[in-house]
């Protein structure tokens, strides 16, 4: 009887281990199934953990923070001039968290999910290379969407996002084939040549800020990746080649990565931007919102609203959803309140990173894993804040945010 129970138990933990791999897939249909998806495991997972009155899964100094910004972006809500509008993104914005910690409780529990979500990035990311570059080469991807004139979107479609997508899930990719035991040969000889490809495939899609992010993320592991030296060398020597030889051999996007960036700082042009004449005039708007309500800003959402008035911009032009970058919009819509818990998330990241240097010239120790290494660079890409960035209150951005998170752990 006992067999039984334990058997349907791992069963049904095997389930729900598949089903938020299948958010790494489903993250490219667009924002409704996968928020459906993580919606229905988090409400059961609050169900499960308080029927089971497992209340020492909510003990933790990550949620304890997350749900006080959570409590922060609701108050800024409710004291809006667009009450509901605002609420419709703040007040379920806390299952993004028990999603995380639903992640941690299942790495615990299940081994397996390590493999599933392994695999599951391995078919997904084949997948997008291959549509992306026959995209590439025919300007039409496998199910007829046309390519813009610079940018490769592959199944993304109209959403400019593969870039973003690719940059931001590979440092967790290769954290889970750090961990996975019994690694075969082919592996390592297939994962650095599936993040090489990756790697191109994120400077055909044309964002500058997603090659920025996949930068920094070879910088880690450049530094701070101990072994594994076949494999950096493989991914960082592969990149830059591949990159010089792209970009020098294609005006068009050399124009949108060398020159319209040295056009953004002011190499090339007697005025400076910030991030580029697109985002200047946004940054600026953002600033002119948190100066008018400086505690909690204007409400999470309303950027978009806001910026149509004219005490804030001459043209509606310079008026956006968001303000593309994360720490100008919360300024604007939560105010220094809701900005100082990103600021101080930053800080925390920024703080591990020194820790782990000073500890290695000190004791010739490490405190960060390989595996820990490489989330933190997924981390730190998420609110890198010298940047454009996506809506802070967009369920996507934050869903990768809460995977990086639910798998940060000391050991695995």
């Amino acid at each position: 009887m006992n067999n039984t129970l334990c058997k349907n138990k791992n069963n049904f933990l095997n389930l729900i281990s598949i089903l938020c791999a299948c958010i790494v897939p489903l993250l490219v249909t667009g924002p409704f199934l996968p928020d459906l998806l993580i919606s229905i495991l988090s409400l059961w997972f609050l169900y499960y953990t308080f029927s089971k009155k497992y209340f020492f899964i909510y003990k933790n100094i990550f949620f304890y923070f997350f749900l006080s910004f959570c409590l922060v972006c609701i108050l800024s809500s409710l004291l809006s001039d667009h009450i509901l509008v605002s609420l419709k993104s703040s007040i379920f914005y806390f299952r993004i968290g028990i999603f995380a910690l639903l992640i941690s409780y299942l790495i615990n529990k299940n081994k397996k999910i390590i493999h599933y979500f392994y695999f599951s990035f391995i078919i997904t990311f084949s997948l997008l290379i291959i549509d992306g570059y026959f995209q590439y080469f025919t300007g039409y991807n496998l199910i007829g969407f046309e390519a813009n004139t610079d940018r490769i979107s592959s199944f993304f479609g109209d959403e400019l996002i593969l870039g973003s997508y690719l940059s931001r899930l590979t440092p967790l990719f290769l954290a889970l084939f750090i961990v996975k035991p019994n690694k075969q040969f082919w592996e390592y000889i297939f994962i650095p040549t599936l993040i090489l490809m990756i790697a191109l495939l994120i400077l055909m899609s044309g964002e500058r800020a997603s090659l920025l992010f996949f930068i920094i993320f070879l910088a880690f592991i450049t530094f701070f990746l101990s072994n594994y030296k076949f494999t950096k060398i493989c991914i960082i020597l592969g990149f830059f080649i591949v990159s010089f030889i792209f970009i020098n051999n294609n005006s068009v996007y050399k124009k949108r990565f060398i020159d319209n960036t040295l056009e953004s700082i002011g190499v090339n042009s007697s005025e400076k931007f910030i991030f580029s004449p697109q985002h200047d005039p946004l940054i600026k708007v953002g600033w002119k919102m948190f100066l008018e309500k400086p505690i909690l800003g204007h409400g999470p959402k309303l950027f978009r609203i806001k910026c149509l008035n004219e005490k804030y911009s001459s043209s509606k032009i310079n008026c956006h959803p968001h303000p593309h970058n994360f720490y100008i919009q919360l300024l604007a819509e939560t105010g220094l309140i809701g900005f100082s818990f990103l600021l101080g998330l930053l800080i925390y990241f920024i703080y591990l990173v020194f820790n782990h240097i000073l500890y290695y010239f000190k004791y010739k120790l490490t405190i960060l894993s390989n595996y820990q290494i490489c989330l933190l660079a997924g981390l730190l890409i998420t609110i890198w804040p010298i940047t454009t960035n996506g809506d802070m209150f967009t369920n996507k951005l934050m869903m990768f945010y809460g995977l990086q998170v639910g798998f940060f752990r000391k050991e695995i």
